[in-house]
């Protein structure tokens, strides 16, 4: 009886804390720490996009090198020159002799090799260097190409005598990928570990240079403060022009996942914007206290009324049987004072019913009185009482749930914060063009070698492009007719039997379990040699490879969806070819306006879910290249309550007190009810029948505590009365009921 209304106080109590907890830190300040959060992660989605853009320069360049079909007779000049003569970014090559370092040939501007040791950088995979050279930033980038033993040729002094093969170092310089700004008067820098400025990256009214030598460098600290945190990211306040300030985000360009080649480079992307400040202000302290207050006015009138209308008569009651039993079963001057005080009604409900039958009960042990009928419907019970207490309860909780600290969905959510969220849809679009652009080109690479070549060295030739391109998971020729004439890979997936002209991006099926998104490219014919084994390469692309891009911290869900708004890919669950899980969404994908031909402008709104606010955004795939007529968008979906927004946080924090006091009441309640009040209503029907003539139906006590106690001694004062209606049956009186009769005579 005692845990479950001690524990409805304590947990109410302990809600009521929570209460002052959760929402008197809430403040609004002139810059949410939303939009704090959100430069840091636009900054961070920069970063590794500038990673990603190195990383696949520097493997490009050591594919390159290691498809080189280099014979003995190969000379530097002439594999240099086919290395590089057909990459339209290197700025400066060098080819170095492995052994001892000698420069062997060198093309484009000078390559700034100074600190350069080829025999241990070309040991295993390098990575890329950062140097300046004419004043400009650029990266220097390493492969080794190996040849076969060089034969009769004793004149060249770049041979490597009695050795099986020779091993050259390539070396090319190339400028820092290109940098893009995103958002309204956002700019984006690279900085190198001193803070100074490589590149720079403007969007619409912003200056160069806006976020200032005072971020540059404090941004720099901060990245060498992060220590072995290779993905370290922050954000920053600048300063105040008007009613606008300056929010800066910073992330070091280094791989997330461990070693890389970007992490020794030392480099730190910065990006920043002038917001407006709020105006407005807002403190949740006072509603908290009092809310607090309230239910903890609440929690202790609960629990005082269930301690004098439950707790105390109960043990009156338990007090009462146990007495009673004790009459009944003993005997003499003891048991006759016993029974000859009345039992006192205590309460109302099933314990006054308890307490008017035991105190028949008690005049039938003595003789006075015969059994007695009670009627069977009664007042309101204890059950009514605990039906009281929850509502009492949720008079505090339902206005919390739904009605108190409720955020505007129109005005919650700051314009930073919708900004950021489509700034960054933006840069996850881009990252997803420039890997569709990527696997477009090196398509287009593989299928310009297969004209004029055998069947046997077509066969090669895929299988090489398939190794070297993970992003594949079938290479296939398609004939005129669009039968396919040579496979490598797994088992297409298309169902779309279509001969395209040209190349680009396109879907080969509309339906199905995966969404098969292709590269397809032209195989040109060659007179006079063999025939080409088809017209069309494509090259079917793992939907997981765009799958893993889409992912980024608070962004929430991210889509992929093809003209119709069908998904094709996204970085949470989903079927293929579905429809987007919101018409909101769709609305949104549509209002960008990137039908196929045109280049369509990204957008973001506030849309209200049945969860809360959400922040969504969508934006056109692409606006130029292989994917731009194909009118794809690329869509995303985040709670508001996930983003530190101080109006979403009240709302949030308030309801979740509302639902713990509701839960708790209704628990511990439930809990009362289940052990004290049903039990109770139980045993009042016993003892009613019992006073009632019924002397057959034997009382098993169920537990072991107040009401179990009860039990037993209703059962024991059965069993005397059931005795002694024997005995008078017979003609005896029984010892007991003797003594009693005696004293009773006496007196």
């Amino acid at each position: 009886m005692r845990p479950p209304i001690a524990s409805l106080v304590v947990l109410l109590l302990v809600v009521a804390a929570l209460t002052v907890i959760g929402l008197e830190g809430i403040h609004t300040v002139r810059i949410p720490q939303a939009v704090l959060n959100g430069e840091q992660q636009i900054a961070a989605d920069t970063a590794q996009s500038l990673r990603t853009a190195i990383d696949a320069e520097a493997s490009t360049v050591r594919r390159t090198a290691g498809a080189y079909p280099a014979t003995s007779t190969s000379t530097p000049v002439t594999t240099l020159k086919a290395l590089t003569s057909a990459r339209k970014t290197v700025l400066g090559s060098a080819l170095l002799d492995r052994h001892n370092g000698r420069l062997l040939a060198a093309g484009g501007k000078t390559v700034p090799l100074a600190g350069v040791d080829a025999a241990r950088t070309a040991s295993g995979t390098v990575p890329p260097r950062l140097v300046t050279s004419g004043g400009s930033p650029q990266l220097l980038y390493f492969a080794k190409v190996t040849l076969p033993a060089q034969q009769d040729d004793p004149d060249q002094d770049y041979q490597a005598p009695n050795r099986p093969e020779r091993q050259w170092l390539l070396v090319v310089t190339e400028a820092l990928p290109a940098l893009a700004a995103y958002g309204e008067g956002g700019t984006a820098e690279v900085l190198d570990s001193s803070g100074t400025a490589l590149a720079t990256a403007v969007h619409g009214k912003a200056s160069p240079g806006a976020a200032g030598s005072g971020l540059s460098a404090a941004a720099a600290r901060a990245a060498k403060g992060s220590g072995g945190d290779s993905d370290a990211s922050g954000s920053l306040l600048g300063a105040t022009t008007g009613s606008r300030r300056t929010v800066a985000g910073w992330a070091q360009v280094a791989s997330a996942t461990g070693p890389g080649t970007t992490d020794d480079l030392g480099l730190v992307v910065l990006t920043s914007r002038a917001v407006p400040a709020t105006t407005t202000t807002a403190d949740y302290s006072r509603f908290a206290l009092q809310a607090a207050g309230a239910l903890a006015g609440v929690a202790l009138l609960l629990g005082l009324a269930l301690y004098f209308s439950v707790q105390r008569p109960l043990l009156r009651l338990y007090l009462s049987a146990g007495r009673l039993a004790r009459g009944a079963t003993g005997d003499g001057p003891t048991a006759w004072a016993e029974l000859s005080r009345p039992v006192p009604v205590h309460g109302f409900g099933e314990l006054a019913r308890i307490g008017q039958a035991l105190d028949s009960l008690r005049r039938q042990l003595l003789g006075e009185s015969g059994p007695q009928e009670f009627p069977a419907r009664r007042g309101p019970g204890y059950r009514a009482l605990a039906v009281l207490g929850v509502v009492v309860v949720a008079c505090w909780a339902v206005p919390m749930v739904f009605l108190l600290n409720r955020a505007d969905s129109a005005t919650a959510v700051p314009a930073p914060v919708l900004a950021d969220q489509q700034t960054r849809t933006e840069i996850v679009a881009t990252r997803i063009r420039q890997s569709l652009d990527q696997s477009y080109t090196d398509l287009s690479a593989a299928a310009a070698s297969l004209p004029g070549r055998s069947r046997a060295a077509q066969t090669e030739i895929l299988r090489h492009s398939l190794a070297d391109h993970r992003q594949y998971r079938s290479l296939y020729l398609l004939d005129g007719s669009g039968g396919i004439t040579l496979r490598v890979g797994g088992t297409p997936l298309r169902t779309r039997v279509h001969v395209p002209s040209g190349g680009g991006i396109t879907t080969v099926n509309t339906s199905g379990r995966i969404p098969a998104i292709a590269a397809y490219a032209q195989v040109r014919a060659v007179k006079g040699k063999a025939k080409a084994a088809g017209v069309v390469l494509f090259g079917e692309i793992d939907v997981k490879v765009l799958n893993s891009i889409l992912p980024r911290p608070k962004l929430g869900s991210v889509w992929v969806t093809d003209g119709e708004e069908k998904v094709l890919a996204s970085s949470v669950g989903y079927r293929a070819f579905q429809s987007l899980p919101d018409p909101g969404l769709t609305r949104l994908a549509r209002s960008t306006q990137s039908a196929p031909g045109t280049a369509g402008t990204a957008t973001s709104a506030v849309h209200l879910t049945s969860s809360g606010p959400s922040v969504d955004a969508a934006a056109p795939l692409a606006q130029s290249g292989p994917t731009a007529r194909l009118g794809w968008h690329v869509v995303t979906a985040e709670p508001a309550a996930a983003l530190q927004i101080p109006a979403v946080q009240a709302e949030q924090r308030t309801m979740l007190a509302g639902i713990l006091g509701l839960a708790i009441g209704a628990a511990c309640l439930g809990w009362l009810h289940v052990v004290v009040i049903r039990p109770l209503r139980a045993v009042a029907v016993l003892v009613e029948r019992l006073a009632g003539g019924d002397r057959r139906t034997v009382l098993h006590p169920v537990n072991h505590d107040e009401i179990g106690s009860v039990t037993r001694s209703l059962e024991l004062i059965r069993q005397a009365l059931a005795e002694r209606d024997r005995t008078a049956r017979s003609g005896h009186v029984p010892g007991p009921s003797r003594s009693l009769r005696e004293n009773t005579l006496q007196r």
